[in-house]
């Protein structure tokens, strides 16, 4: 009997070459006739033409399902067939064995091999199948040498376990041939098992799939033999196989005891059902189908006694114009699914399940007095009374599915109501003559009636009728108008799509599921029931009424009904139906105004975009969330009690009025809330405020808030004018004080700062322009806030007196910001004429000196001094002994001649826009950043200060006019730590340019040639000009074969130049329009563009994204207005 892989099938044109391709190998390596191949002939019994007919095309076959799954075990088998050619298997006869180990490996190598117990995986494959026998030296036995080639030179992941699955030479017993006349059955393979025993590998192959069973085969012959196991071969899937009946008849003949096979999409799927169906005793489960189904196969099924499901898929039964006969007395599950037959009878008393799904036949007789389930789902030439016919010929029948069969009348569905009284799933979807007129159906537990254009309201008196039904679905059921039922049973419904449908109500106590969507005349809806859990019922625009009685009602979800009025508040209070609510969304319902709520079990309210509410009041003890985006018109909020943790008022605008009761809040925000005027909080554990903006907050709020928040750590009262002395002396009630931003006031003291926060460590007093010289004389004079580490003084107009008095007497600040003030002269800490105690706040002589430690106790690590436009010198010479200072930024001073630092541990030195800088020292060996941009500082210049820091990474030297981008080599040379160096390329040879002209502002031109920082330029105009490179600018490739683009960050190169002769193009066509980001850049056409502001234009932008259409003001329009 020949033994066959399970996925070795070929086609006959591919087997046929293999079988020559294996004999001439044969004929031309081998014309003993004493060699006994021991996998061909012994023990397959397999003559020598028909040696290797098997593998390689079932393999392929197979890929089409395992494809994606072997890519990288296929990429692993391709790079070993490379690494070795050729598959032996050997024999075990002790000459032979002896002589192939001292031929491929020393006898110590086979001997290790074996007390490792490591098992031989063969990883190799010849060029082409053959099988070959070399006799040894003595002639008296036989290494036998097998090799699998390669069908073709792309391989998949089926071809390769393939080459290695079972052909197992092992009989189905196991048991062991009993030899030949050399003395083989003596031997086995020279192969070392995997220390497994046989019970447990087998229960460990009792989870692998037919591929994994075949892959694991190739390990040792112990798998070998275990895998073939006819256990794990119960199931034969051929499904869209390429297998030959000889084929398949050898499987049968192999695993006799299969209960199941699959030969679905089979070349001759006929006659191999025929052939499962007469050799296979135990088949239980048959699959078939896409292909003829003759009428013997069914016939042939009655003698399958075990059959217990067939399936038959997508065939041709008979000739496709005869009636077929199915009869079979144990069959219980029958499936004929989208099959071509005239007339079907099918006689099966045990029959459980039926499903003549989408089959095309005018005529099913049915003899199944047991049959529970019929799908003829979309069996449009089944006439009404051909379906009435099967239908009522079952008894016993449960479910039913006669959905998209338009014959289907209300008349038959009496008859079968009366005939199968245990019915209890029925879909009549898409059937549109059914209206369930008198149709009685009290068992009936799931009906569903999809776009079924006959149900209308008098249809649910019906409904009403089924008191066990508990699912209902009526989707696209367009006549429908109202809803009213009372099923205690019912547990789902949906209505989705139904334009008509305007009113809805639900009793049930078991009701736990609604769906209701795009039911745009639903105006009302009243829902009892105390299993409901959650209820959805988004864009719902008519929505006006809704009356809910749910006790286990916990998350509601309302968005976007815009009709909703206030009093929908009532029904999720306290006192309405909703006792365990938990979250409630109720985003966009531009309807309401007043939100009141009062309720106890309420943790997460969201009112996004509810634009028009004015007022809203809270009392929920356990509300944790609220979200208020949107709420652009929101006056006055109330939240007493709540749980809130933190609340973010900033984006209520117009809010006046505030009072919160919070035990748990943290953080409160209320920037940007500039008419807010009253204002109690009472926030025992408040640590964080911001109330930034709040121009109308006044002494006796901040006074009442510092009372009843003790443990506010951060303040911020920016752009507060109204905050006077008394407001700031009511801090002292805030011990844990250590933030404060008093910036944009019209503050004249800080005495009360000074007095009433000893704690503080941050201080910020930007503009701040009324605050006087000696303003902070108690800082650095009377040694005020100890604590205060950074300080900011930013756009101030403190002289620079008081600016050098805190400087040197202030020693416990780090952080120090005097961006902007135009009082800031030189900061010269070389000067001779100055005392070190000026400077260090401590006492030397030329005979005494601190030591550095002695004077560690200035802090100092952040100077900002972006902006100072009178700051001309920077000397930080080693005696001021800024040890700490790592952060220094002179950027955007304009006047800034020379710089001079010796900072031992400065990291970061920003000078750029310091266009006046002339000198630069720097003895800093920790800098690692330093920028210069637009500066003007020669390349000598640059080598020289940077020579000396020998940790700088990154130098930035963009619109450095006097520096070439070829310098960077030189700096690296000279600061061999530099790796990241910016210096934009001049322009080079037929770079596309901008020059700047005096009669059309600019004009395009060709660079021609790049002397030095001369750049030679051929303008538009014939014109060739020598341009400096810093007055050039770079012009997009594409730009003049464009008509401009709608958003100007989608030019290559962003600047004044590109920006004009963007809007140039776009003008010269009417396009006065034009995005640069967010921005709208609008041109005066100087005539009337109708087209532009017609009803059809002011159309297309409603409701469209920012960006998706051409750039208009109504787009921006629809923005601001969202």
């Amino acid at each position: 009997m020949r033994i066959w892989c399970f996925d070795c099938f070929t086609d006959e044109e591919e087997e046929g070459r293999l079988k020559q391709s294996a004999m001439d190998n044969n004929n031309n390596n081998n014309n003993d006739d004493d060699v006994d191949l021991d996998l061909n002939q012994r023990e397959l019994g397999v003559s020598e033409d028909e040696r290797w007919p098997m593998c390689e095309e079932m393999m392929r076959a197979a890929t089409e399902e395992e494809e994606e799954d072997g890519t990288e075990l296929e990429q692993l088998w391709s790079s070993e067939i490379r690494s070795h050619p050729h598959l032996v298997l050997q024999g075990e006869s002790s000459n032979a064995a002896a002589a192939a180990v001292g031929e491929d490996c020393t006898m110590e190598e086979a001997d290790h091999d074996s007390y490792h117990k490591r098992a031989k995986v063969y990883s190799g494959l010849a060029e082409g199948r053959s099988a070959s026998g070399v006799s040894s030296d003595a002639g008296s036995s036989v290494e036998r040498t097998v090799s699998f080639g390669v069908a073709s030179s792309s391989r998949t992941d089926v071809d390769m376990f393939c080459q290695n699955f079972i052909l197992n030479y092992g009989r189905k017993d196991g048991k062991k041939d009993e030899g030949d006349d050399n003395g083989s059955s003596e031997s086995e393979d020279f192969e070392v098992h995997i220390d497994l025993t046989d019970d447990l590998l087998h229960m460990v192959f009792s989870f692998l799939n037919h591929i994994d069973l075949c892959r694991s085969a190739m390990v040792c012959r112990q798998w070998r033999v275990a895998s073939s196991h006819e256990d794990f071969w119960k199931a034969l899937n051929f499904e869209n196989m390429r297998i030959s009946i000889e084929q398949f008849e050898d499987m049968c003949l192999r695993y006799p005891n299969a209960t199941e096979v699959n030969v679905y999409g089979t070349p001759s799927v006929n006659a191999l059902a025929m052939k499962a169906a007469t050799t296979l005793r135990n088949l239980e489960v048959l699959t078939v189908g896409k292909g003829h189904i003759s009428e013997n196969f069914f016939q042939a099924l009655g003698e399958c006694n075990m059959l217990r499901s067939v399936t038959v898929n997508e065939a041709i039964l008979g000739n496709g114009a005869q009636e077929i006969h199915l009869s079979h007395d144990r069959l219980r599950e029958l499936k004929i699914t989208k099959c071509r037959v005239m007339r079907l009878s099918i006689r099966c008393p045990q029959l459980r399940s039926l499903s003549l799904k989408r089959s095309n036949m005018s005529q099913a007789m049915l003899n199944c007095p047991l049959l529970q389930l019929l799908d003829i789902a979309s069996c449009h030439k089944l006439l009404d009374a051909a379906i009435r016919s099967a239908a009522i010929s079952c008894p016993q029948l449960e479910s039913l599915d006669v959905s998209n069969c338009s014959c289907v009348s209300d008349e038959t569905l009496r008859e079968i109501a009366q005939a199968c009284a245990s019915l209890h799933i029925l879909n009549a979807s898409y059937c549109p003559n059914i209206s369930l007129e008198s149709v009685h159906l009290p068992m009936l537990t799931v009906l569903k009636l999809h776009s079924c254009e006959g149900i209308t309201s008098a249809s649910m008196t019906w409904i009403a009728n089924s008191p066990a039904l508990e699912v209902l679905e009526l989707d696209n059921c367009n006549l429908l108008t109202s809803v009213v039922l009372h099923l205690s049973r019912l547990q789902s419904i949906s209505l989705v799509h139904c334009r008509k449908f305007t009113e809805l109500n639900l009793q049930s106590v078991m009701l736990s599921s609604i769906t209701i969507s795009n039911c745009p005349a639903l105006r009302r809806i009243t829902i009892t029931s105390t299993s409901l859990r959650r209820l959805a019922l988004q864009k719902q625009e008519n929505l006006t009424t809704l009356v809910l009685q749910c006790q286990s009602l916990q998350e509601v979800d309302l968005s976007d009904c815009e009709s909703l009025s206030n009093a929908v508040c009532e029904i999720f209070s306290d006192d309405g139906g909703c006792p365990m609510l938990k979250s409630l969304i109720l985003d966009n319902c531009e309807s309401l105004t007043e939100v009141r709520f009062s309720n106890s079990s309420l943790a997460s309210l969201s009112l996004v975009g509810c634009r028009a509410v004015t007022s809203l009041e809270l009392k929920c003890p356990r509300i944790e969330q609220i979200c208020l985006d949107g709420c652009d018109h929101l006056e006055t909020a109330l939240f007493q009690p709540v749980a809130l943790r933190s609340l973010n008022l900033g984006i209520c605008p117009k809010l006046s009025v505030l009072n919160i009761e919070a035990p748990y809040m943290v953080s409160l925000e209320l920037k940007g809330c500039g008419v807010l005027s009253e204002a109690s909080i009472i926030c025992p554990l408040l640590t964080s405020l911001d109330a930034s903006f709040c121009g109308q907050l006044r002494d006796d709020c901040l006074s009442a808030t510092t009372s009843s928040c003790p443990l506010i750590e951060s303040l911020v009262l920016m752009s507060c004018p109204s905050i006077g002395s008394d407001g700031l002396s009511s801090l002292n009630g805030l011990p844990n004080l250590t933030v404060l931003d008093l910036s944009y006031t019209f503050l004249m003291n800080l005495e009360p700062v000074f007095k009433s926060c000893i704690r503080l460590k941050v201080l910020k007093l930007q503009a701040c322009k009324y605050l006087t010289d000696s303003s902070l004389e108690p800082l650095y004079k009377e040694g005020a806030l100890p604590a205060l580490e950074e300080l900011d003084l930013s756009y101030g107009t403190l002289c620079q007196t008081a600016i050098d008095d805190l400087l040197a007497c202030c020693t416990h600040l780090t952080h120090l910001s005097v961006n902007g003030c135009v009082n800031m002269h030189d900061l010269d800490w070389g000067s001779t004429n100055v005392q070190p105690f000026d400077y260090f706040g401590v006492y030397s002589s030329g005979e005494t000196t601190r030591e550095p430690a002695e004077a560690a106790n200035r802090l100092l690590q952040n100077l900002n001094c972006v902006g100072c436009p009178n700051i001309r010198k920077v000397l930080i010479p080693p005696a001021a002994r800024f040890y700490h200072l790592s952060t220094l930024n002179l950027s955007l001073s304009v006047n800034l001649k020379e710089v001079d630092l010796a900072c031992s541990n400065l990291i970061l030195l920003n000078l750029s826009n310091c266009c006046s800088l002339e000198v630069l020292k720097l003895g800093c060996p920790k800098l690692a950043s330093l920028f210069l941009q637009s500066c003007n500082m020669d390349e000598a210049g640059v080598e020289a200060a940077i020579s000396r820091c020998c940790s700088l990474e990154t130098l930035d030297l963009r619109f450095c006019s006097k520096i070439s981008s070829v310098s960077m080599a030189r700096f690296r040379a000279v600061c061999p730590s530099l790796k990241r160096g910016w210096k934009l390329r001049l322009p080079g040879v037929g770079d596309k340019v901008w020059v700047e002209d005096k009669d059309s502002a600019w004009v395009a031109g060709d660079v021609l040639d790049s002397p030095g920082n001369k750049v030679h330029v051929e303008t538009s105009a014939g014109n060739q000009v020598f341009v400096s490179s810093e007055k050039l600018f770079r012009r997009d490739p594409d730009e003049e074969e464009r008509n401009g683009v709608d958003d100007m960050t989608k030019l290559t190169y962003l600047h004044e130049a590109g920006v004009l002769y963007n809007l140039q193009r776009r003008y010269a066509l009417n396009d006065i329009y034009t995005y640069t980001g967010s921005i709208l850049i609008a041109v005066n056409p100087f005539k009337k563009l109708p087209h532009l502001y017609n009803g059809y234009m002011m159309e297309q932008y409603k409701g469209a994204p920012f960006g998706e259409l051409s750039p208009h003001v109504f787009a921006v329009s629809e923005v601001a207005y969202r």
